[in-house]
């Protein structure tokens, strides 16, 4: 890709050079220490770059789109790397991934949806309701609001209460991103629907998800898998929104096996 202005990444694990490069890319309202517990293991296999979205930990808030964002993640990786996001971080992926056909070698979607918000047609989304109501409380208290978001994602969770309280002890204590960055977020996730262009990815695409999601029905991820033109899919039984922390072993595994399996001739 040519050389442009790149976000904030923290790059750590292997670094020979037949290193795989893996990019772990958070949602909204959490930043990159989210991947805390999976990084040691995956920095073993992988160099790791763990990136800051705008607005978030070391990146400036620089005003760029959803497109532009995802471009930024194209231009701080090298080709042929595996790009994994999680929550909104995954529709980023695939808008990388639709941008420059090739350069991302493949993709790892965790509690992934084309669209994260109702449309004529897809009912398997969140309404537009909620994120009003998310809005007005962002402005109003975002601290709380984003405790208050951390409860939500983690209903039906296994180990709620344990990954509730590594994230509000361990992320949220972190500077959090500016008012205007939160609001931006929720704004791409009321607007974005990337389902017409889901078929013109040919990355080899694993998807992550957790069977009792609240916040991307598991039924937008198996949409997913049946519309990727290379797709597989692991369900975490037990796991609300976020899968790596309810199963972090697991997690690493699978991205390990399917970073590592030879590409089909």
């Amino acid at each position: 890709m040519t050389s442009r202005p790149a976000l904030n990444i923290e790059t750590t694990g292997r670094t020979d050079a037949a290193a795989p490069v893996l990019a772990l890319v958070h949602g909204w309202g959490i930043g990159k220490a989210v991947w805390r517990p999976v990084v040691e293991v995956l920095a073993a296999e992988f160099r790791l770059h763990l990136v800051d979205l705008p607005g978030y930990g070391a990146s400036t808030d620089h005003g760029a789109g959803f497109e532009e964002t995802a471009r930024q993640l194209l231009y701080a990786l090298p080709a042929g790397a595996t790009l994994c996001g999680w929550s909104l971080g995954s529709q980023l992926a695939l808008q990388s991934a639709l941008l420059a056909p090739g350069h991302i070698g493949k993709l790892v979607l965790v509690g992934a949806s084309p669209s994260f918000t109702q449309r004529d047609g897809w009912l398997q989304a969140q309404s537009p309701a909620l994120l009003q109501t998310f809005s007005a409380a962002i402005a109003a208290d975002a601290k709380a609001t984003l405790q208050r978001f951390v409860a939500l994602f983690n209903q039906g969770d296994s180990q709620a209460r344990t990954i509730g309280r590594m994230i509000v002890k361990e992320v949220l204590s972190d500077p959090l991103p500016e008012t205007n960055t939160l609001l931006s977020g929720l704004d791409w996730l009321r607007d974005v629907d990337l389902r017409a262009h889901i078929p013109l990815i040919a990355s080899p695409t694993l998807l992550i998800h957790g069977e009792h999601d609240p916040l991307m029905p598991l039924a937008a991820a198996r949409w997913l898998a049946d519309h990727l033109p290379d797709a597989s899919f692991e369900t975490f039984s037990g796991a609300a929104h976020a899968p790596f922390l309810n199963q972090p072993e697991r997690f690493a595994r699978l991205i390990g096996d399917f970073c590592h399996a030879p590409a089909p001739h």
